[in-house]
């Protein structure tokens, strides 16, 4: 009975990370915009230039459709997982093919809802993990696609981090947290200043610093050497491999906040000493 009641409790957050994964496509494709958007009325002002007012564009609004098209999506359309098997992964009016990448995102974050549930059980524990890994998930796709980590989802991600400890929701105290968050940020703040100094030039973004030290706020100060070592490795064997494969962006640069993400969720499901086993150390 236990485990038939640990089991609902984890399919019942994992059918909630489902839907939050379809919500995160919505984030991850409007809120750069939205910052463009809200950049550009700033240079504006400063420069005493008038906007045109827009239409309302938030993660709200206008609904979600098709960007081939313009087809707006119908709640059958927007059905996590499902849709995507259903519409044969394209659009039901222009056929345009639908990136695989939506229902991987919803699958992921379903699969990350499940494992707190099953973890922590439905508790304010799984709810704060869950939303911990709703926001790296979002942070990781935001980062691949436009080398931006924002501080909207950074520094809600970091001082929720803080909150977790003192509530004693992540079984890290709020001294290692609050050190984890300082050591996350100033080393990573040390290692870009001595490569600028270096070379002249900027080896990550300020984005970097405030994701490590959301980490290391969630994780401890002991954690920051294995998440750091992990999302190193992972982003050399990728790098290496988009090199060979041609796969590299404009001027061969890769954005790290996605392999501190990955190495973050590892820490989350496997824990910190697990990636240390993981590399042979």
């Amino acid at each position: 009975m236990m485990l038939l009641s640990q089991g609902l409790e984890a399919s019942l957050l994992g059918l909630l990370g489902l839907l939050i994964g379809s919500f995160l496509n919505v984030v991850i494709y409007r809120l750069p915009v939205i910052l463009e958007a809200q950049w550009q009325a700033e240079c504006a002002e400063l420069q005493g230039k008038t906007q045109l007012d827009a239409p309302a564009f938030n993660l709200m609004v206008p609904r979600s459709r098709c960007q081939k098209c313009g087809h707006p999506l119908s709640w059958y359309e927007n059905t996590p997982l499902l849709s995507y098997i259903m519409l044969r992964g394209q659009c039901s009016h222009c056929k345009t093919p639908i990136s695989l990448r939506y229902p991987l995102v919803e699958f992921a974050t379903g699969a990350l809802f499940f494992y707190s549930g099953w973890q922590w059980g439905a508790n304010a524990s799984a709810l704060a993990w869950c939303g911990f890994a709703a926001a790296v998930v979002a942070l990781a796709m935001i980062d691949w696609d436009t080398t931006l980590l924002p501080d909207a989802l950074t520094l809600p991600l970091l001082w929720a981090g803080l909150v977790a400890a003192a509530l004693n929701l992540t079984h890290v105290g709020l001294a290692e947290s609050l050190w984890g968050a300082v050591g996350g940020y100033m080393s990573l703040w040390l290692v870009y200043w001595a490569f600028k100094l270096a070379t002249g030039k900027e080896g990550m973004g300020f984005g970097d610093f405030k994701l490590f030290a959301a980490l290391g706020a969630w994780f401890g100060w002991q954690a920051l050497i294995p998440i750091i070592l992990m999302a190193s490795v992972i982003g050399a064997v990728v790098g290496i491999a988009m090199k060979f494969s041609s796969g590299l962006r404009e001027g061969g640069y890769i954005p790290f906040g996605p392999f501190l993400a990955g190495a973050g969720l590892t820490a989350m499901v496997a824990g910190p000493n697990a990636i240390l086993k993981t590399l042979g150390l």
